[in-house]
């Protein structure tokens, strides 16, 4: 771990807790700052997690504060905003939290110029754009964790069906966070092997890419419906978008940033494959695709851009 780094979690709730929870446990950072308008339950969290950092990995300080002890961050997250509700979708939470972002970011962003900005609010990529539009910082330190989520998911569905590690499974999601994401199928591998050709060389049935769709558009809304929020697994990718910006990670994930032309498309935050590091946001990649697959994606642009537009963003 690099010491003496400083994450600060805006939004106490269940993912804002879940992820100071998860980032004190991994040993990524030496001070996490809660920060919440519910002050009590920010105080609450903090002490929770705090009482068990006796036997961490690694020593962590974990206090609650405002706005102003923020300063300094080396990393801050945003969980703040309005949970989705069971039948709601992403974007139905979008002018209520754009509201809240829009109040937050002139405090945060004089405080701390120089910190990598991590968006966990739904929905993820309007407020990515959001906080780009109005913050005044380079588009590098702001990054939406899109459709990293949306990954992990359905790479644990493909590698639960070909019975071998999630971690093996070359395939992403890209686009919106939400119902349109899309899935360049023509570029997924397992060791190597086109993941249809894995199934079908093994005897085994091919996966049926319309109902894996379904299911990664799906899997936040089951969880809701079942226990009321999703928090665990989303702590787990913030937690990792953290570590890569920590340890200077260059690493690829499919996350939501501005697009400058790429497949086409212009002044629209969503989630291709970025190079991250320690300067956020290093380079966007434009993987082939298939010309279907690209227009799914601009699809998927041009659904998040009638909704900025909506929002007169």
């Amino acid at each position: 771990m690099n010491r003496g780094v400083k994450i600060s979690v805006l939004g106490a709730g269940r993912v804002g807790s879940a992820v100071a929870h998860t980032i004190a446990v991994q040993g990524i950072a030496s001070q996490i700052v809660l920060v919440d308008v519910a002050k009590d339950k920010a105080k609450g969290e903090a002490l929770d997690i705090r009482q068990g950092a006796a036997v961490m990995d690694m020593p962590v300080d974990v206090i609650d504060g405002d706005y102003t002890d923020t300063v300094d961050s080396d990393i801050i997250v945003f969980t703040l905003g309005a949970a989705r509700k069971p039948g709601q979708t992403r974007l139905d939470l979008a002018r209520g939290n754009v509201e809240i972002i829009e109040s937050v970011i002139p405090q945060v962003a004089k405080l701390s110029p120089e910190a990598k900005y991590v968006v966990v609010s739904n929905p993820v990529d309007i407020i990515t754009y959001t906080i780009m539009k109005i913050s005044g910082l380079p588009e590098s330190q702001i990054i939406g964790t899109g459709c990293l989520l949306d990954t992990a998911r359905l790479r644990n569905e493909v590698g639960t069906l070909a019975k071998v590690s999630p971690k093996n499974i070359h395939l992403n999601v890209y686009g919106e966070h939400g119902g349109s994401a899309m899935i360049p199928w023509s570029s997924g591998s397992i060791y190597g092997e086109h993941i249809d050709t894995y199934f079908e060389k093994r005897g085994m049935a091919i996966p049926d890419h319309d109902e894996l769709l379904e299911h990664v558009h799906g899997a936040g809304g089951q969880v809701i419906g079942l226990k009321g929020a999703t928090f665990f697994a989303v702590s787990v990718i913030t937690a990792y978008v953290c570590s890569c910006i920590v340890h200077d990670a260059k690493a690829v994930m499919p996350l939501s940033t501005m697009l400058h032309g790429e497949y086409g498309m212009e002044d629209v935050c969503l989630s291709l494959p970025c190079v991250l590091g320690a300067k956020g946001i290093e380079k966007v990649n434009v993987p082939h695709m298939t010309e279907e697959e690209v227009e799914q994606l601009r699809a998927s642009g041009r659904a998040l851009k009638e909704i900025t537009s909506n929002l007169g963003l």
